[in-house]
């Protein structure tokens, strides 16, 4: 797996927040309702805010049942990074996270097959292998590259040593 370790000092994720059903395969209808609904100047105005990393629009999930039981709600935010310093504008939805260590899993191929692929690795593969284990706090993807049924995507977990 294409992994790297990273050091991050506390930061903030900004945009627009949903209740949503975690879906372990395929496009998750409810979150691409939720994109699907916000005009294109939201998207522009949230690509304008984002000032650290991870880089660009984000799709972030925080609130994830402990055992991810397919079906449970989440709180699904599709947003960007902001510095601890940033203001948040006070129409938007925000997650605090605090200083700390992060797994980045990169994957390229058919999306979302290739990213549902990384997420499963992660726990069959990576976490045994490796002395982490996931802490609090929120997943976040970030899509570097995109074409119409490919994705280069970095996969962020928060990490601590076992």
């Amino acid at each position: 797996m294409d992994t790297r370790i990273a050091e991050r000092s506390a930061f903030r994720l900004v945009g627009h927040a949903a209740r949503v059903p975690l879906v372990h395969r395929g496009v998750n209808p409810h979150i691409l309702a939720h994109i699907t609904a916000l005009p294109p100047e939201a998207h522009v105005r949230l690509k304008a805010l984002a000032d650290t990393e991870p880089p660009g629009l984000l799709q972030v999930s925080a609130d994830v049942d402990p055992d991810a039981t397919e079906g449970s709600e989440l709180t699904y935010l599709h947003g960007v990074a902001i510095s601890q310093d940033t203001p948040v504008p006070d129409d938007l939805d925000a997650i605090a996270v605090p200083a700390g260590t992060w797994a980045v899993f990169r994957s390229e191929g058919p999306y979302p097959e290739a990213l549902q692929n990384t997420w499963a690795a992660t726990a069959t593969e990576w976490f045994p292998a490796n002395p982490w284990r996931l802490r609090p706090g929120p997943s976040i993807l970030t899509v570097l590259e995109r074409s119409e049924d490919t994705a280069t995507c970095e996969l962020w977990l928060p990490v601590e040593p076992v």
